[in-house]
């Protein structure tokens, strides 16, 4: 099997902590995508995960595994991650919930999922999978993971069209400082079906989070311009102002279009 690259930053500290405090001003604490709380609960629509053992593609910080636990009552979740910062700083944060009996961090290189088949209930992911180039593959290993009739909940970074990136979007990865591997609805939910997943559903999210881009690119420069800059100095908030202005002119463009995936492992 390929290798898979769990999101493989383009350069080292992706995550630093100007990065990682700029994100939480602008997401909420603990989280590093966008939606907060009202996202996750519309990517769980119709998706009960109650007494699940649940793996976490991508937990970042661990807010939402703690949700999938004290609010949607999973049994478990393990949460991987490439990043040991984050997940040491999930480590804090789980313990600090009293919930370590039941959420644990873990870390992964690039390379197989390291568990073994059907391990899990649901896979769970949002807005990391972007990061990782081989969907075909990592796929096909969220389906050797899963129990039979298990399910996969995704929401991600994804693109429109085809072909060569745009200039716009190539000055937004170097904005990001890091590549993202992005591939249509359609051509994700052709991929879930070719590894082997039935009941395949998609959600075009791109109207919504322009709107909500737009609103955050105006707080930025607005009402928490002082507090950014008070965070993490006049020259790194600029930064993240122009980053995000090259985000909503590639969303207002429609190359970049988030949207939820889900799929099922034929029981």
């Amino acid at each position: 099997m390929s290798d898979i690259k769990i999101g493989q930053p383009s350069e080292p500290g992706e995550y630093d902590a100007g990065m990682l405090t700029l994100l939480q001003i602008i997401w909420g604490d603990g989280f590093l995508s966008p939606g907060g709380t009202d996202e996750v609960a519309r990517l769980l629509e119709g998706s009960d995960v109650g007494g699940c053992e649940v793996l976490d593609i991508g937990c970042g910080l661990g807010v939402i595994d703690e949700l999938l636990v004290t609010k949607y009552g999973a049994r478990s979740v393990v949460g991987i991650d490439i990043d040991p910062s984050l997940l040491a700083e999930m480590q804090r944060r789980i313990g600090r919930a009293g919930l370590t009996k039941r959420i644990r961090g873990q870390k992964v290189e690039v390379g197989p999922l390291p568990f073994a088949a059907a391990s899990f209930d649901v896979v769970f992911s949002k807005d990391s999978m972007v990061q990782i180039p081989d969907k075909p593959t990592i796929y096909a290993e969220v389906l050797r993971v899963l129990r039979p009739g298990g399910r996969f909940i995704a929401s991600d970074w994804l693109r429109g069209g085809a072909g060569a990136y745009s200039p716009e979007m190539m000055e937004f990865f170097r904005l990001e400082g890091i590549a993202y591997n992005m591939a249509s609805l359609d051509e994700s939910a052709a991929a879930l079906r070719a590894a082997g997943f039935v009941d395949v559903e998609i959600r075009d999210r791109h109207d919504w989070y322009l709107a909500l881009a737009r609103r955050e690119l105006e707080a930025m420069r607005g009402v928490l311009n002082s507090l950014i800059v008070s965070r993490i100095g006049t020259q790194r908030a600029q930064h993240f102002v122009d980053n995000w202005r090259q985000l909503a002119l590639v969303l207002e463009r429609g190359e970049l279009r988030p949207g939820h995936l889900k799929a099922s492992k034929p029981a």
